[in-house]
């Protein structure tokens, strides 16, 4: 079940523009359902786990978006991120979370922009 907390933090983070309204939409209807929770291999289950994404702005050093997500919203931070870096590996990460998989899982540098993105599973 969501927590005032979790939604709180959606709403906040549309009113700052980190992400759209129709991104936060879709964030508080699956922390509502519960939904795109992917079961981790090895008998590891997702809860209390997170995907955590981070742009980081390479000339100033300072952080651009940095967004925390329960894996069970997976799937609507996977439709976040991917405004972010258009060309990320969705199925790949998908398939990092379902094997269990710890620590760094992407890194890419958008040298127009001047930005590192960065996306963890913790």
């Amino acid at each position: 079940m969501a927590t005032s907390e979790e939604r709180l933090k959606i709403l906040q983070m549309i009113q700052e523009d980190k992400i759209s309204a129709a991104d936060g939409a879709k964030l508080l209807e699956a922390l509502a359902k519960g939904a795109g929770a992917y079961p981790a291999g090895g008998g590891l289950t997702n809860e209390g786990r997170y995907m955590r994404v981070r742009v980081t702005n390479l000339v100033t050093g300072k952080n651009k978006v940095s967004v925390n997500l329960p894996l069970s919203l997976v799937d609507a931070g996977m439709s976040i991120a991917s405004n972010f870096v258009p060309d990320i590996a969705n199925e790949e990460i998908r398939e990092a979370i379902k094997n269990g998989l710890t620590g760094k899982i992407v890194e890419v540098t958008d040298d127009d922009d001047q930005e590192l993105v960065e996306i963890y599973i913790e």
